[in-house]
């Protein structure tokens, strides 16, 4: 009965490597210029690859990239951080309906593991998510993330001490890329995006915070105005 059970977990696992391919294939560019650009941001290889290994999200990570150049301090960056990351405790919660009963300490593990594609993946499974499915899917897009974080790394030490220093404008573009394609789709994301620009700007150049600080308030005051307008908006249709 062990050995049945053993060789379930096994296919179970081999299935989420097999899942996990396309995520660890689309992991590896943004992975790499995470890396680039952390050396070019002052970070050096054992933070670049501990900030891979320790928080796994990508936009968290160059949000803290950009933090960085700001000289913003630590508290801010986490507290900033995790108002990005907290829609991680509603794909958790979710994705807990669809997977068997283990133990918590194993699904403390895989929690760690849930990022928007290995979610999409998980979730999207018509059957029971297995344990050893999920974890298969998260063992290889973790190692495409932290390996090529690495070698990103390694690449941008290769460059010369001038297009480094250049490279920092490129985390900017890279939000810009990030945001424009979410506008076009979404007015509130385009609202959202306005106001807390707004709010950032009002908080900076008034004197009232720091920038770090300010991107905080700022993420916050917008997300709650978008909210409020949103429910009101909703609950107007409902009465009509």
């Amino acid at each position: 009965m062990e050995v049945s059970v053993g060789k379930q977990e096994d296919s179970s696992f081999r299935l989420g490597l097999q899942g996990g391919i396309s995520i660890a294939i689309g992991y590896a560019p943004i992975a790499l210029t995470y890396g680039l650009l952390a050396k070019t941001s002052g970070l050096t290889l054992l933070e670049t690859v501990l900030m891979s290994l320790i928080v796994f999200a990508g936009a968290s990570q160059y949000m803290a990239l950009s933090m960085f150049a700001l000289g913003t301090g630590a508290i801010e960056i986490i507290m900033t951080t995790f108002i990005v990351n907290i829609r991680h405790f509603l794909m958790s919660a979710s994705l807990n309906e669809k997977m068997e009963e283990d133990a918590r300490w194993k699904k403390a593990i895989y929690a760690f593991g849930i990022t928007d594609e290995t979610f999409s993946v998980a979730a999207t499974k018509p059957d029971t998510v297995k344990t050893g499915y999920i974890f298969g899917i998260i063992t290889l897009a973790y190692s495409s993330w932290v390996i090529c974080s690495a070698i990103g790394f390694a690449i941008g030490a290769r460059l010369p001490q001038v297009l480094q220093e250049s490279m920092a404008i490129s985390l900017y573009a890279m939000f810009i890329g990030l945001l424009v394609p979410s506008m076009k789709k979404s007015v509130k994301v385009g609202c959202l995006a306005l106001l807390a620009a707004v709010f950032n700007s009002l908080f900076v150049y008034s004197g009232v915070m720091g920038k770090g600080w300010a991107i905080v308030a700022a993420t916050l005051f917008s997300s709650i105005i978008i909210e409020i307008v949103e429910m009101v908006k909703n609950k107007g249709g409902m009465i009509k």
